[in-house]
């Protein structure tokens, strides 16, 4: 049976179905990483990016329209977008969305046009668009789209052409992008999106069933097997229902309303989520009393997506679960009742701490564990960071929120947004300390309103501990931002990291466990051994004009070993000065920066 237009509820299906496509080779695009070093994430950040989005469209249920599904995957991916592979997957899903959103319906021409939007969208929000990545692939997809649009055919032939032709041009993108040639592979971003075409092509033709919550835990993986199984069964429940509902505004929602509702939902829970975007506002309360928080929420508009559950009932399934089917027993010496509302004769709770599981459930749902800050000033820093030794170091320079994260683990444009939210500054300085976090702070930057948001592109950690350095109470944040700037161009960097597969790349051919130095351009060292092949890059990034040199080891890295390496170095560059920092760092041996 052929098909001639698709309503909300049939796109809904498709949009699902690519998000699990998507998940189910996520691997397979990390593996298409150009560098050989521990950190493809392109398929996990599309991934995460596109199951915010679906979370979103589960919670609409069964009754909506086109409007709320567009707005559930715009927002949703807007503010989960991770690396710039999900920040750009995340503005062609809101260039997508924005076309259709009106119509009840979309026929071939109007999806053309949607496809076009999309790739409009996705280009503006990249400064340097680059061919041969995902750009190219939603530009030479929009494009087959528009040819096709007035011909005499049904949706099922229509996308089989069009997305023939994605594969066609990402077949081709190693022809645009010289690097991708060397490595032998396709662009990895450009396969993710292809990925979800794939998926929603399949929902179309009936070939896969719905998409459910249980998809969505396996992708994001959030289930029980990663979880402290004895905090689980000692943890506390204080408050028995997870609550979560929208709110369809009827009148403006500032910043002082927000801030008197979530004082309110303090009173009676925990665990709260208050994010308002344009004309709705998600909650999330973990409370014993459901609806106080309904009964609040409707002085401000009409409520929608309303889901309670029984967390009481569920940490019992949990512990089910987690003892291979038979329910865990405690010691009756740990036991006490509490005589709390909405049970019985008060649910059994025990005496042990539950701050270990409610630390993991916390993170879990992106819920900032540390309170707003009170103390205004004029200006504050958030820095992207990991490893205790950096952390640190950014702390002491003044950074007011580290926000963990790195080559391995991009942050979202929602965790950087809630980091924004904790700072009581009126110019708040993002230092990203990584090229593919820069996109989603970008982002997080334009969904701000109520403060001035500035993104310092730095790329690399040691940058942004020279923007901090650089940074001076007396000038103005225009000025500082722009002192910033000039400091983090003077700073080179260099990492050390280990080769995970045999690749070709910048000149080198590299085997799986060679060691690299890896510098701000590519790759400029390549050894055996760790100590050696870092001196070699070094050589490399000094010259007579370096005056500092820094080093900061990480995690796998002794003491004993980084001070070996800087005996060598004061040996070797007299002149210079020269000092060491514990990093802890968990991808690198060394960090190196030279000014």
């Amino acid at each position: 049976m052929s098909t001639m237009s698709l309503d909300a509820h049939l796109i809904a299906r498709m949009f699902l179905a690519g998000a699990r496509e998507l998940s189910a080779n996520k691997d397979m695009i990390n593996e298409l990483n150009v560098f050989p070093v521990p950190d493809g994430d392109t398929g996990t950040n599309m991934t995460l990016t596109i199951m915010s989005a679906a979370k979103e469209v589960l919670a609409l249920g069964d009754d909506f329209d086109m409007a709320s599904l567009c707005k559930a995957i715009s927002m949703g991916s807007l503010r989960g977008a991770r690396g710039n592979s999900g920040v750009i997957l995340s503005q062609l899903l809101r260039g997508f969305t924005k076309e259709i959103k009106e119509h009840d319906s979309v026929d071939i021409p109007l999806l053309a046009r949607s496809f076009n939007k999309a790739c409009e969208t996705a280009y503006k929000a990249v400064m340097k668009p680059k061919e041969g990545t995902i750009l190219t692939v939603a530009r030479g997809t929009a494009e087959k789209a528009s040819e096709l649009s007035d011909k005499d055919m049904d949706l099922e032939t229509f996308v089989d052409e069009v997305i023939s032709h994605s594969e066609y041009v990402l077949s081709q993108t190693p022809e645009l992008l010289p690097v991708l040639k060397q490595a032998q592979v396709v662009d990895s971003g450009g396969q993710g999106l292809v990925c979800v075409f794939h998926g929603a092509v399949k929902a179309l033709k009936g070939e896969v069933s719905d998409f459910t919550a249980e998809d969505l835990e396996a992708a994001t993986g959030q289930h029980v097997s990663g979880i402290n199984r004895d905090a689980v069964a000692n943890a506390e429940v204080k408050y028995g229902y997870c609550t979560e509902f929208i709110i369809m505004l009827d009148h403006v929602f500032n910043q002082k309303a927000e801030a008197d509702f979530k004082k309110y939902l303090e009173t009676i829970g925990d665990s709260i989520v208050c994010v308002s975007y344009e004309d709705i506002v998600k909650v999330h309360v973990h409370t014993n009393h459901p609806g106080l928080a309904f009964e609040k929420a409707l002085t401000h508009g009409a409520l929608t997506s309303m889901k309670i559950d029984n967390m009481r009932e569920e940490h019992q399934e949990r512990l089910f679960k987690l003892d291979g089917g038979k329910y865990v027993e405690r010691p009756e010496e740990e036991m006490e009742y509490t005589g709390q509302a909405g049970t019985a004769n008060g649910p059994v709770r025990s005496k042990a701490t539950a701050a270990t599981l409610q630390s993991e459930m916390l993170a879990s749902e992106g819920i900032p564990d540390e309170a707003a800050r009170s103390e205004h000033k004029e200006c504050g820093f958030i820095a992207v960071s990991v490893g205790e030794g950096m952390n640190e170091i950014f702390k002491e320079l003044g950074a007011d929120e580290i926000i963990s994260g790195g080559q391995t683990m991009n942050p979202s444009t929602d965790d950087i947004i809630e980091a924004v939210k904790r700072i009581n500054a009126d110019t708040i300085f993002i230092l990203p300390n990584n090229k593919n976090i820069i996109l989603a702070a970008n982002q997080a930057a334009s969904l701000t309103s109520d403060k001035n948001v500035v993104v310092v592109p730095t790329k690399t950690v040691p940058q942004g501990i020279t923007a901090l350095i650089s940074f001076m109470p007396d000038c103005s944040c225009e000025e500082n931002s722009d002192n910033m700037n000039e400091a983090i161009s003077a700073v080179k960097t260099g990492e050390v990291t280990y080769a995970v597969r045999d690749t070709e790349i910048d000149g080198f051919k590299i085997k799986e466990k060679d060691i690299m130095g890896i510098g701000d351009h590519g790759i400029l060292a390549v050894g055996k051994e760790i100590e050696d092949t870092t001196l070699d890059m070094i050589d490399k990034m000094t010259d007579e004009d370096s005056e500092l040199i820094s080093i900061y080891y990480g995690e796998e890295t002794t003491k004993e070993q980084a001070d070996s390496l800087v005996e060598k170095l004061t040996s070797k560059y007299p002149d210079a000065d020269i000092e060491v920092h514990e990093g802890g760092e968990p991808v690198y041996y060394y960090i190196v920066s030279v000014e």
